[in-house]
């Protein structure tokens, strides 16, 4: 009896022993999980692919190390991120390059096949546009000339949107504004800073048409700094003034856009 008694006992601990593992009523294992948070942005560092395009700046006139002006200094500050495995450029940049000349650029097809690939696209454009007026009007320059010049500048800058939109409309713009360093040829000139803000709003309100497209000031780092920021020509930037560029370039790419989410 006692015998028979302790098998019985023996048989329910069993079965209760294997009732403590949960089971669907299929009879499949079920395994409480706790909630995972995501990986970091860090896990998988992700590459980005940009589109450096326009005139000297881009080209790096000034850069006495000729390394290609702002762009080192902005792919360092951009691969510094570890969620960053690499900022691919592509430079396009051409000495003395005006909008109507880019405009012509824009077509060739290597220039065109990058685009497309871009996630991201810089145009630094306008200076010489600016420097055409004085060159063509030496003898009787006067605001009205540069006034009539902005116009057609304006519907240029539009043509070079509209083209580089139509190869990759989710690619983002970045638009780099002018500086004034015509004062210190033309001094007797004093209306040169409100001709460089009126160009700079026209950029401004072209790049405001379109959704993925940001102004980029740079006017008030060459006004403001108590050092020169400009190379031995007195036009274009030396490698501390590209330096500063390509700091605020970083400033307005890590405010928006996918840079922004790759760097938050």
């Amino acid at each position: 009896m006692i015998k028979r008694c302790i098998m019985i006992m023996m048989g329910c601990i069993l079965f209760l022993t294997g009732c403590s593992v949960p089971y669907s009523k299929q009879g499949v294992h079920i395994i409480n999980r706790e909630e995972k948070q995501m990986p970091p942005t860090n896990f998988m560092p992700m590459s980005v692919k940009i589109v450096s395009i326009g005139d000297s700046l881009t080209e790096g006139i000034g850069d006495i190390e000729g390394n290609g002006g702002y762009i080192p200094y902005l792919k360092n500050k951009i691969e510094v991120n570890r969620s960053i495995n690499e900022a691919e450029f592509n430079n396009y940049g051409v000495k003395g390059n005006r909008t109507d000349q880019l405009l012509i650029r824009l077509k060739q097809e290597k220039i065109k096949t990058s685009i497309k690939e871009a996630d991201i696209v810089i145009i630094t454009i306008g200076g010489n546009d600016v420097m055409q007026v004085f060159k063509e009007n030496l003898m009787g320059l006067n605001v009205n000339m540069f006034l009539d010049a902005e116009k057609g500048y304006s519907e240029r800058l539009t043509d070079i949107m509209d083209t580089i939109v139509s190869y990759n409309n989710e690619t983002e713009i970045f638009l780099v504004g002018i500086y004034n360093p015509f004062i210190r040829w033309f001094s007797d000139l004093k209306e040169m800073d409100d001709i460089v803000n009126s160009w700079n709003n026209s950029s401004f309100a072209v790049s405001s048409n379109y959704n993925k497209t940001t102004f980029v000031p740079v006017d008030d780092i060459f006004r403001n700094h108590e050092e020169t920021l400009l190379y031995t020509d007195y036009f274009h930037p030396n490698n501390q003034g590209y330096k500063l560029m390509a700091d605020r370039i970083y400033d307005y790419l890590g405010k928006k856009g996918k840079l922004y989410k790759m760097l938050k």
